[in-house]
């Protein structure tokens, strides 16, 4: 299978439908496999008698594997090639979701903990790298939109898997790592498709952190707010008086404001030349949508309606900010830059619980409010002291 063809720029002219299909192939059985293990998980850990620190901290190794992860990722995809890589940690991810079932020892759930985030944030970076290379320039927020949205329906069916498949037996286990491994046909197809990692990245992996700022800093406030919103909504809706049921239809409103707004905002990045003020534009709406949930709270039907488009924005910040990504680097200096993208995503889920937490211990119900204001208005802020940055930075 040939290469795309590209124009005199190194740019692709036209969407491959088969490195697109690959690529969310890929994000979506792991979305799928996450949103599954995770509820899974913990409810075997609760059944074991394993108390909630230590079931907090087995969680936490997700953060500490993904960070891991993602300076080596580069590496292993120039010696071994991108679709090579993406095959090799399905396979890893695969094994390591299956071990849960027999591994009868708590200790062992950490390094499976370890080595299934750890692949995982694999197939995020690389099949990230794949679909901004593969994307023209001038459809680029749309590809990424769709990936987006297929990612955000993969985590919204695997809760709907668990619900039906229960936590008895082998066979949530072995649901999970057949749709892994499922996602390794698309790749084989598309395998002569797949970029080219010829040479290794000039710089240091942490240089490009600071090298992009307003899609690193985006996706970390993004990490943040996801992670820590989504774990402790529902303690701070039940604090407010909020009945279960009511908060759990809350974060499912969320989500599908998450899955509506990534191909519009995709569409409207495109017709920008310049992506950032559309990231600082929703960050805004992040800080006013966090200030207001403390006077929505005991309004249902207003706090759903700021929960549908406050949900488009924080996945947008993900979206836009990878479509930015994409439009400043190419070849293997993207695909470090999408090494440190989830990088400072998975500090961002990491920092993010810890934060809003202890902002809720320190102030109150309403820290949970402000802490989530917080990670948006440090966006803000890095966006707004841009020009401090040299200019080949963005």
């Amino acid at each position: 299978m040939s290469q795309p063809t590209t124009d005199e720029n190194g740019h692709v002219e036209e969407i491959h439908w088969p490195s697109l299909i690959a690529a969310t192939a890929a994000i979506s059985a792991v979305g799928i496999a996450i949103g599954l293990g995770l509820p899974l998980l913990s409810i075997i850990l609760e059944k074991r008698g394993i108390s909630s620190t230590l079931i907090g901290l087995n969680a936490a190794m997700a953060g500490v594997a993904s960070m891991a992860a993602a300076p080596l990722t580069t590496r292993l995809a120039h010696d071994f090639g991108v679709a090579r890589t993406m095959m090799l940690a399905i396979v890893i991810a695969a094994l390591s979701g299956l071990g849960f079932y027999y591994a009868q020892d708590f200790w062992m759930w950490f390094p499976l903990r370890f080595t299934f985030h750890g692949a995982t944030t694999m197939l995020f970076i690389l099949s990230e790298f794949w679909i901004n290379q593969a994307a023209p320039p001038r459809r680029r927020g749309l590809v990424l939109g769709i990936y987006a949205t297929v990612l955000a329906i993969g985590f919204a069916v695997g809760p709907l898997l668990f619900s039906r498949l229960g936590s008895d037996g082998v066979l949530p286990f072995a649901v999970g790592a057949i749709i892994i491994l499922l996602a390794i046909i698309p790749i084989f197809v598309a395998r002569g498709e797949s970029p080219e990692l010829e040479e290794k990245p000039e710089r240091h992996f942490l240089h490009y952190i600071l090298l992009v700022p307003s899609a690193t800093a985006a996706v970390f406030a993004f990490g943040a707010v996801s992670a820590g919103g989504l774990s402790l909504f529902t303690i701070y809706a039940l604090r407010e008086s909020m009945p279960e049921p009511d908060a759990a239809v809350l974060l499912t409103v969320m989500g599908i404001g998450n899955m509506a707004f990534q191909i519009p905002l995709g569409l409207i990045s495109d017709k920008m030349r310049d992506r950032r003020p559309l990231l600082l534009a929703m960050a805004v709406l992040g800080v006013i949508g966090a200030l207001s949930l403390p006077f929505l709270i005991h309004n249902w039907l207003m706090m759903a309606v700021v929960l549908f488009f406050w949900g488009g924005c924080v996945s947008g910040l993900y979206t836009v900010g990878l479509a930015h990504l994409g439009a400043r680097l190419s070849g293997p200096d993207l695909a470090a830059a999408n090494a440190a993208f989830i990088f400072c995503y998975a500090v961002g889920t990491v920092a993010g619980p810890q934060g809003i937490g202890a902002a809720m211990d320190v102030a109150g119900n309403d820290g949970f409010a402000w802490a989530l204001a917080a990670f948006f208005a440090f966006y803000v802020l890095v966006s707004l002291s841009r020009p401090l940055f040299r200019s080949k930075q963005s």
